[in-house]
């Protein structure tokens, strides 16, 4: 499977250069408490977090049946929020659905000279998401899916169909857990706009990543290394119009671009986590020059009540705002009782 999804995707690299080259960027964004408490990313973590299966869909698994899981993210004056729900349909089969809806507020219309005409305008992106995940053996798990998205600015649109490849190893003892995923693949059916040649459709900000998370035998510690966008060495931008000359990126910091670390406190009881990491990629594009900055940092907190779930993260994402996240998630049995 390893060897499909790279020869699938390296050829891709001809095609996607450099940062900021695709459509549907908020596709990135972490999509609960714990995965941006994990520096926006992980892959190879199976804990019973329906979250994660958002991230790779072969981390579904037994302890994510039947559980609701809400969240919501603040993005200075921007609004993110997620449902999500989990089904077995038997011992071996794994379902989950999903929406995420990001909504960047209202925004003023003004001419050309600045001059503000006093009407309004909206813009949001939305994702709707379905996954399915089987267990092949005890150690083993490939999961898929499917994810029709969807944004709408002012009067422009656009839609694209996408979906998720994954699979997941882990030890029987849990210590060692290994995920691998190719994400965002598919097209944009309907672009933003059209000229006279037609549509310019865009492509999805596809990425193949490698987890590996490392849980020590006699503490209550587990180390995670997320490597992504593996089809595509160079995480840098391209500048316009820039008066100074633009270092190039060497080769060690391009490499660690690739890289997200994260330590998890974690008891055998798993009644709750402490997790701090460093997304590398993210503290080279927002941290502040001159400035002490957080950037490319991020912790959360998470604690488990019987069988309800409560997650908080912090991460600055922006060059001004730091980023609060919280999760939810419930047995819908539960409440039910």
């Amino acid at each position: 499977m390893v060897l499909t999804l790279l020869t699938t995707v390296l050829p891709m690299h001809g095609q996607y250069v450099g940062s900021g080259s695709s459509t549907f960027a908020f596709l990135d964004l972490p999509v609960s408490a714990r995965q941006n408490s994990l520096g926006g990313e992980n892959i190879s973590i199976r804990d019973g977090e329906l979250s994660a299966a958002f991230a790779n869909p072969a981390l579904l698994g037994q302890m994510t049946h039947n559980i609701l899981q809400l969240g919501y993210a603040y993005y200075g004056s921007n609004h993110f929020g997620s449902a999500m729900y989990g089904y077995n349909f038997s011992e071996h089969d794994y379902f989950a659905a999903g929406i995420h809806y990001l909504d960047y507020g209202t925004m003023r219309y003004a001419e050309s000279s600045g001059q503000l005409t006093g009407a309004t305008f909206g813009a949001r992106d939305m994702v709707i998401e379905a996954a399915y995940a089987r267990q092949l053996g005890e150690m083993f798990t490939v999961g898929v899916a499917l994810k029709p998205i969807l944004s709408f600015y002012e009067s422009y649109n656009s839609f694209a169909l996408g979906a998720d490849v994954g699979a997941h190893y882990q030890m029987r003892d849990s210590s060692l857990q290994v995920g691998l995923v190719l994400k965002n693949i598919g097209w944009q059916l309907k672009s933003f706009y059209s000229d006279e040649s037609g549509q310019k459709r865009e492509m999805l900000p596809i990425n193949l990543e490698l987890g590996i998370s490392y849980r020590v035998k006699h503490a209550p510690l587990r180390f995670s290394l997320t490597v992504h966008n593996i089809q595509n060495w160079d995480l840098g931008y391209s500048r316009l119009n820039e008066v100074e000359e633009v270092k190039p990126v060497g080769w060690f910091d391009m490499m660690m671009r690739h890289t997200i670390w994260a330590i998890d406190i974690v008891p055998k009881s798993e009644k709750f986590y402490l997790t701090v990491s460093y997304n590398h990629r993210r503290r080279q594009e927002f941290a502040l020059q001159d400035q002490r900055s957080l950037a490319g940092f991020a912790a959360g907190i998470g604690i488990r009540i019987k069988m309800l779930r409560l997650g908080f993260a912090m991460s600055q994402m922006s060059k001004q705002n730091f980023t609060y996240q919280v999760s939810l998630s419930m047995d819908v049995n539960s409440l039910m009782k």
